[in-house]
């Protein structure tokens, strides 16, 4: 029997980075964008929100960049405060690195399993994809993937009913497929 799981994004992740005000660690994006021109130079910044204190931090997105080298489309989803650049921007390597900030997708997810009905004792093969690049675990995917405790996947594990390509030990943020032997 073969399935297809999704890990999909439910909402923008917390932005992990210090609050100067009250010295807390989480920021909420919205995806709303603040952009200042400078005569034929332009600044972009997404705004977040500490989730203590309210306070906003700028996380650049442009800065001293000519106007006529930004893509028209790229500067209309600015102005627009398009949620969609927002979480593209966020998981991008180069700003997360410009900005000092990391990424916390704790409650900013879900995986669709699709529900399928599966027969007691019949081996399973699961094709897990990513639409986001988001670090999970994959025993913590096999457990809500079937109901099982964690404890449980890692005893499948250690006896060799689940197997993967993949190293399952981690973290991944990309596709894998395993096998669970029933």
């Amino acid at each position: 029997m073969s399935e297809t799981w999704v890990v999909v994004p439910t909402c923008l992740p917390l932005v992990l980075r210090r609050c100067h005000t009250c010295a807390s660690e989480r920021f909420r994006a919205h995806g709303k964008f603040r952009v200042n021109a400078h005569h034929k130079l332009i600044d972009a910044w997404l705004l977040a929100l500490c989730t203590l204190c309210g306070e906003t931090t700028r996380i650049t997105v442009l800065e001293r960049v000519n106007v006529r080298s930004i893509r028209p489309g790229f500067l209309d989803r600015l102005h627009a405060n398009d949620c969609g650049l927002a979480a593209e921007l966020l998981q991008d390597p180069v700003v997360r690195r410009r900005n000092h900030i990391a990424l916390d997708w704790s409650a900013a997810w879900r995986l669709d399993t699709g529900a399928p009905d599966r027969p007691e004792g019949e081996a399973v093969e699961v094709s897990v994809r990513f639409a986001a690049r988001i670090p999970v675990r994959p025993v913590r995917l096999i457990s809500e993937g079937f109901g099982l405790s964690r404890a449980e996947v890692e005893r499948l594990l250690a006896e060799g009913r689940v197997v993967s390509a993949a190293r399952l030990g981690g973290r991944l943020t990309g596709d894998f497929t395993f096998t669970l032997k029933r």
